[in-house]
C-alpha cells in the first residue's frame, strides 16, 4: 500500500469537494443577479486567471479548495452585491454550497455500494457469545453453527439479520444448529431493539472459537483462553485455517504479533514476540468458509447511499456521549481525517477512498450547515430570520457582534482540533 498515493487522493479529494461547494454557490449568485468579481480554484498565490466578462477564473497555487468572492459581500449599499439581495435569494446563496456536497455524498456513495466486494461466506455462521436476558439464552449455547433459519440456508453473517427482520412480528422463528457433529431445531421469538432499530435474538456471530488452550504454552500464558474468537492477525482478518497460518507466515523475522481476539463482547489484543509462540491452541471453526466477490444492483447501492445521508445526522447525535467522554477520538480535522483515510484505505484497499471521499463530503455539509457566522448555516439563519421579518434587517452591530463571536469561536476549535490531531498522529493513529 502506497501512503504517498492515497494522501494524494486525499488532498484531491478535498480539493473536488471543496470545489464543488463554491460551484454551488457560484451557480447560485449568477443566478441572483450577484456580481461575482472571481472564481478562484486552490488558495493564493494565484498561478493564472482568465477574465470572461465580470468575472475573474483563476487557478492557485494551494490546491485545498476554491472560493467565491463576490462583490460587496457585506454591505446592502453597493449594487448587485450579496448582501443587497433579499433574504430568500441571500438564503438560496448559502444554502446551495451543502446541498452540492449531499448531493455529491450520495453520488459517491451510491458508487462504493456498486463496486465489487469480497466477502466472507461459509456453510453456516458460528455464535461466539449470548446477549444476557436476549431471546437466544434459550436453546442457543457459544461455538453452536446456524445452519438455517426457517428453511433457509444461512451463508454470512448478515443472513441471520435479514431473515430475522423479514419474519412477521411476534412470530418465532426456527433454527437449524450443529453442535458437536450433530444437528437439532430450536424455536425462539426475536426481540425489537430500539437503539438498532430492528429485530435481534442476540448473538454475536464469527467464524472460529477457541476449543482448547495447551497448559503452560505460550498461548496460555499470554491469557488465550478457551471460547475467545481469534479476529484478526497484525490487522488481517482470520475467518479459516489457511487464512490463520497466511497471517502468520506474513510476518517478517523479529516483527512483533498483535492478536485481535473477542471475548464476551469485548475486543482485546495479545501481543507475541514471534509466530512460533502462537502455539498450543485448538480452534473450531466453520466448514467451508471461503472469500467470494458480490456485487449489489444499482437501485440496492442508491438506497445504502440515500440510507447514509438521511442516518448521519442521527449517528452524530448518537456519538455526543462518545464526544463527551473522549473529544480527542471523536473530533477530527483536516489532518485527522487525512490520516483516518490512509489508515481505512490500507485496512479497506484503494475502493475504501470512495467511501472516504463520501463521507468527508456530507461532514463538510453537516458542518456548514451549522447556524454559527460565518458558516453558511451562520448565513442561511441571518436570511430566514430577516425573511420572517418581511425584510427587515438586522442591525449592523448585532451582525458584526455574531460574526467576531462566530469567527473566534471557529479559529479557536479550529487551533484546538488541529492541535489534537497532531497528537494524535503522533500517538500512532485511530487504532483501526
Amino acid at each position: 500500500m502506497n501512503i504517498a498515493i492515497v494522501i494524494i487522493l486525499f488532498i484531491l479529494t478535498l480539493f473536488v469537494v471543496i470545489s464543488l461547494h463554491e460551484l454551488g454557490h457560484f451557480i447560485t449568485a449568477k443566478r441572483a443577479g450577484v456580481k461575482v468579481e472571481e472564481f478562484a480554484l486552490g488558495f493564493p498565490p494565484r498561478l493564472f486567471g482568465i477574465k470572461h466578462g465580470e468575472t475573474l477564473y483563476s487557478v492557485n497555487a494551494i490546491p485545498l479548495g476554491a472560493f467565491v468572492r463576490c462583490t460587496g459581500e457585506n454591505d446592502p449599499t453597493v449594487p448587485r452585491s450579496l448582501a443587497s439581495k433579499g433574504p430568500w435569494s441571500r438564503l438560496a446563496f448559502y444554502a446551495a454550497g451543502p446541498l452540492v456536497n449531499i448531493f455529491l455524498a450520495f453520488i459517491l456513495l451510491s458508487a462504493f455500494f456498486t463496486l465489487p466486494t469480497s466477502g466472507i461466506v461459509g456453510n453456516g455462521v458460528m455464535v461466539h457469545s449470548i446477549v444476557e436476558g436476549s431471546p437466544a439464552e434459550v436453546g442457543i449455547e457459544p461455538g453452536d453453527v446456524i445452519l438455517e433459519v426457517n428453511r433457509q440456508l444461512v451463508y454470512k453473517w448478515g443472513d441471520i439479520q435479514n431473515m430475522v427482520n423479514s419474519s412477521k412480528e411476534g412470530e418465532e422463528i426456527t433454527l437449524l444448529l450443529q453442535r458437536d457433529g450433530s444437528q437439532s431445531e430450536t424455536s425462539l421469538k426475536p426481540e425489537y431493539d430500539p437503539a438498532l432499530e430492528q429485530r435481534v435474538i442476540g448473538v454475536l456471530l464469527c467464524w472460529n472459537i477457541v476449543n482448547q488452550v495447551e497448559e503452560g504454552s505460550p498461548v496460555d500464558e499470554a491469557g488465550i483462553m478457551p471460547g475467545d474468537t481469534i479476529l484478526s492477525i497484525n490487522g488481517q482478518a482470520i475467518y479459516n485455517g489457511e487464512s490463520m497460518s497466511r497471517a502468520l507466515a506474513s510476518i517478517a523475522e523479529g516483527e512483533k504479533i498483535h492478536i485481535a481476539l473477542l471475548r464476551g463482547q469485548e475486543e482485546i489484543i495479545k501481543e507475541f514476540d514471534s509466530a512460533r509462540q502462537v502455539t498450543g491452541i485448538n480452534l473450531r471453526w466453520v466448514d467451508g468458509v471461503r472469500i467470494e466477490q458480490g456485487r449489489l444492483p444499482v437501485w440496492k447501492a442508491a438506497y445504502l447511499g440515500g440510507w447514509y445521508i438521511t442516518h448521519m445526522p442521527e449517528l452524530i447525535v448518537a456519538s455526543i456521549p462518545l464526544i463527551k467522554e473522549d473529544p480527542g477520538k471523536a473530533l477530527v480535522g483536516p489532518i485527522g481525517a487525512g490520516q483516518l483515510t490512509v489508515e481505512a484505505v490500507k485496512s479497506a484497499g484503494f475502493n475504501f477512498m470512495l467511501f472516504m471521499a463520501g463521507i468527508i463530503s456530507l461532514g463538510l455539509a453537516l458542518f456548514n450547515f451549522f447556524p454559527i457566522p460565518p458558516l453558511d448555516g451562520g448565513g442561511m439563519l441571518v436570511a430566514l430570520i430577516e425573511g420572517v421579518r418581511r425584510g427587515k434587517r438586522l442591525s449592523p452591530r448585532a451582525m458584526r457582534l455574531a460574526y467576531t463571536i462566530g469567527t473566534t469561536f471557529l479559529i479557536t476549535l479550529m487551533v484546538l482540533v488541529t492541535i489534537n490531531d497532531i497528537l494524535r498522529l503522533k500517538g500512532g493513529g485511530f487504532g483501526l
